[in-house]
């Protein structure tokens, strides 16, 4: 006769099966931490786009945030340093999200 194992809490299986559906990428790691590392109120306005060769390219809501990002960069890479390790980020490249067309169509 099989012994049943005692019932165990759920969220542990679904922690486990969630970090293993995230895709494994430098990229998914900051977007990750981004709000810890900036803040949630500079993170509201700026996301991740891209990264390699140690520069992150952070698409922000306008030029105001990106050019406020641009002038914060080292104070971000010291945040960003602190989540995932020292020289992960070297650089950020801000730039504004492409603008809204205000001609109507037609």
């Amino acid at each position: 006769m099989r012994h049943r194992l005692a019932p165990r809490r759920a969220g542990g299986a679904i922690g486990r099966l969630v970090g293993g559906l995230q895709p494994a990428s430098l990229l998914a790691e900051i977007q990750r931490v981004w709000p810890a590392a900036v803040g949630p109120a500079l993170a509201a306005h700026a996301t991740p786009t891209a990264v390699g060769g140690g520069v992150l390219s952070v698409t922000c809501e306008s030029a105001v945030w990106a050019h406020e990002l641009t002038l914060m960069a080292s104070e971000l890479i010291a945040g960003l340093d602190a989540e995932l390790g020292a020289g992960t980020v070297l650089e950020l490249r801000c730039s504004a999200a492409a603008g809204r067309s205000w001609v109507r169509p037609g």
